[in-house]
């Protein structure tokens, strides 16, 4: 995925000021396990109003829905439950032919409570002063065992791993 990409991204969702977290692959390498990912996953507070900034953040840059469907019914409760309902869709996916390596997307509904979990975020701080806010890491890991697919439970031992490595150098510096 290119890194410019993602750039331009968090630049619209941040000059948005859009509540939103980055989970997923993205959010492992932000954590630390550099690793390959095909598309950025978003957690977007699901506000009208913030479902509606982050639609629009993304349409500056070209981004529209896989699906046949309006990219403004992200914003609306209703309709993002008969998603879940009747298609079993868990994330609305968007695409742009301006950055066709880099599709977004973005949960139907909040995998955890968003506030407490805004509350324990990783903000990353971009060469250009944009901030990229992430999932902490022990939610990252919550959410990953509950998916529980087999890079999901590589990505959990890696974060471990990660965290044992801070842990020990922590002690060490004491």
């Amino acid at each position: 995925m290119p890194g410019g990409s993602l750039t331009d991204i968090f630049r619209a969702l941040d000059d948005a000021e859009v509540r939103y977290l980055v989970v997923g692959g993205v959010a492992v390498v932000f954590h630390g396990h550099p690793r390959f990912t095909a598309d950025l996953d978003l957690v977007v507070e699901l506000t009208a109003s913030n479902a509606s900034a982050a639609i629009a953040a993304l349409q500056t840059l070209g981004y529209r829905p896989r699906a046949p469907v309006r990219a403004e019914d992200f914003a609306v409760e209703d309709i993002r439950a008969s998603w879940r309902k009747d298609k079993g869709l868990t994330v609305f996916s968007l695409w742009s032919p301006s950055y066709p390596g880099t599709e977004v997307d973005l949960f139907v509904e909040e995998p955890f409570d968003f506030g407490e979990a805004w509350s324990r975020r990783l903000d990353a701080l971009l060469e250009d002063a944009t901030t990229v806010h992430v999932v902490g890491i022990d939610d990252l890991r919550a959410l990953k065992a509950s998916v529980g697919r087999p890079k999901d439970l590589d990505d959990i031992a890696q974060l471990d791993a990660i965290a044992r490595a801070i842990l020990e150098g922590d002690e060490e510096g004491e």
